[in-house]
């Protein structure tokens, strides 16, 4: 895996798809350290706006009690990696900290049981 500079503008949204039980450790805690994918690779991972409702279909279909946060990556050292299909994707290699943390909500499905995601973030 290659390391890339940091590719976004720092006032871009970067977004963490993870369980509300997990979430609400990591407030409680004052940091989040992952989910168990992050923890097995060894980094947390993040999406882009355009990236993250792909990642909720591929990833977390048919799951509920999930929290979508938001993070402004202007606060950590993240760094941009080539993932699926070489888009570059946001990775952080230490804890996140809640200070970074823009908001996170309620990530629901609807009654396809698709994810509903926040107005702003598009549905591609």
């Amino acid at each position: 895996m290659s390391l890339t500079p940091n590719s976004p503008p720092e006032s871009e949204l970067i977004y963490k798809i993870c369980p509300a039980i997990l979430w609400h450790q990591a407030v409680a805690e004052g940091q989040f350290t992952g989910a168990g994918i992050d923890l097995a690779d060894g980094y947390i991972h993040f999406s882009s706006g355009s990236q993250v409702v792909q990642t909720a279909r591929l990833h977390f279909a048919g799951q509920d009690d999930l929290m979508l946060i938001a993070v402004n990556p202007a606060n950590i050292d993240v760094v941009w990696e080539a993932s699926r299909g070489g888009q570059l994707f946001p990775h952080l290699y230490e804890p996140l900290p809640m200070t970074a943390v823009a908001w996170a909500v309620d990530l629901p499905r609807n009654a396809e049981g698709v994810h509903v995601f926040p107005d702003g973030i598009s549905v591609i």
